[in-house]
């Protein structure tokens, strides 16, 4: 299957290895991190763009393969962000993270 559709997505997707080095980074996430370097992120470790409490949540996901989700305001706007082990061969080989708008007002549903 071809994944190229993950460039085009509006939502943000950063992708790090177990040493936390960014390794991939889409369409969405190169702008929104231009001013940062965008494409120069890439090969740069999360360390130094996170504070000690964020790097605790990372190491956390690396260690016990849970996920972080939660919603933040920034600029305005409301986020979604999602972050989550990615594996190989069923061990943990980083963190994917999706960050998306989303509505300040948003519909929930309870499906049966």
């Amino acid at each position: 299957m071809n994944f190229n559709f993950i460039d085009f997505l509006d939502a943000a997707v950063i992708v790090c290895d177990t040493d936390c080095t960014i390794t991939y980074l889409n369409r969405k996430a190169l702008m929104n991190y231009a001013a940062e370097g965008g494409a120069a992120l890439i090969g740069k470790n999360l360390r130094d763009c996170h504070n000690e409490n964020s790097m605790a949540k990372i190491r956390n996901i690396l260690k016990t393969g849970e996920k972080n989700v939660y919603t933040i305001e920034k600029k305005g706007r409301k986020k979604l962000i999602y972050q989550a082990p990615w594996f190989e061969e069923g061990a943990i080989k980083g963190i994917v993270e999706f960050s998306m708008e989303i509505p300040f007002e948003i519909e929930h549903f309870v499906r049966t």
